[in-house]
C-alpha cells in the first residue's frame, strides 16, 4: 500500500540541521506515527511522503516556509523578570505558557540582562531548514475512530487526564524545562505577562513533531 490520503504511516526518521548536526532522531525508539493528511507533521514532509511504501528510505529539504515557518521578530518582547511567578532564577532556554486571547502560547527565554528578559514566540526551529532521513516501517488504512478522535491526543490519552508523556517524535521536545504560564501576554502584540513557573515535563506544547495543533492534542487548548 502507498502512502495516501488517510492512511496511518509509522516510520523512523533522522532530522539534521545544515550543518548536519542531529536535532532530532526515532533511533533507538517506536516509529512516528500520524495518519497522513490529518496535518500531524509538517507540511514539507507530510506532502513529500505521498506515494511511499514500506521499506522505502529517501531523503527531504524541509524550506521554513513549509515547516516552522520564517523567524519573525516581532514575536519576540521585552519584560521584567518580575512578572515570572514563582520561578527562583530564569535562565535562556525556559519554556513558559504565555495566556492570550487566542489561547495558551509556547514562549521560551531568549536572552536575560539584569532585571528583564527577552521572551520569543518563535519556533525555536524557526528559520531553519528541515533535513530528514525517512524510512517507512508500516502503511494501514486509518480506522474511523482514528479519524475522529473525539478527545484522544496523540499520544493515545484522553484530554484532561493530567500530565503524561508524549511519544510525538517530535524534533525538540523534552526539555525538561517547561512551565505552565499564567500570562495573559503576547509578544506578537506587546502585550504584558505575568509567569507562574509551574513545572510541565516532556511536551513543548509548540508541535515539535510538526504538528499545528499540539496544544489541542494534549489537552492546553
Amino acid at each position: 500500500m502507498k502512502i495516501a490520503e488517510k492512511t496511518v504511516v509509522q516510520m523512523h526518521y533522522t532530522l539534521t540541521s545544515d550543518e548536519g548536526a542531529v536535532i532530532d532522531s526515532s533511533e533507538g525508539r517506536e516509529p512516528l506515527q500520524y495518519i497522513q493528511g490529518a496535518h500531524m507533521i509538517v507540511v514539507g514532509l507530510e506532502n513529500a511522503m505521498v506515494g511511499h511504501e514500506v521499506g522505502d528510505k529517501f531523503d527531504v529539504k524541509v524550506i521554513p516556509a513549509e515547516g516552522y515557518g520564517e523567524y519573525d521578530e516581532r514575536m519576540t518582547q521585552e519584560v521584567p523578570l518580575n512578572v515570572f511567578q514563582g520561578v527562583d532564577k530564569v535562565e535562556v532556554g525556559m519554556q513558559f505558557y504565555a495566556q492570550t486571547p487566542a489561547g495558551p502560547m509556547p514562549i521560551r527565554i531568549k536572552s536575560v540582562s539584569g532585571d528583564k528578559a527577552v521572551i520569543d514566540a518563535n519556533h525555536e526551529l524557526a528559520g531553519k531548514n528541515l533535513n530528514f532521513a525517512i524510512e517507512v516501517v508500516s502503511v494501514r488504512e486509518a480506522t474511523e475512530e482514528e479519524l475522529n478522535p473525539q478527545g484522544h491526543c496523540c499520544c493515545g490519552k484522553h484530554e484532561g487526564e493530567g500530565e503524561h508523556e508524549c511519544h510525538c517524535g517530535d524534533p525538540s521536545t523534552c526539555s525538561g524545562t517547561e512551565h505552565e504560564c499564567e500570562c495573559g501576554g503576547d509578544p506578537s502584540t506587546g502585550s504584558g505577562a505575568e509567569c507562574c513557573g509551574g513545572k510541565k515535563e516532556n511536551c513543548d506544547g509548540q508541535g515539535g513533531c510538526g504538528c499545528p495543533n499540539h496544544d489541542k492534542h494534549h489537552g492546553n487548548a
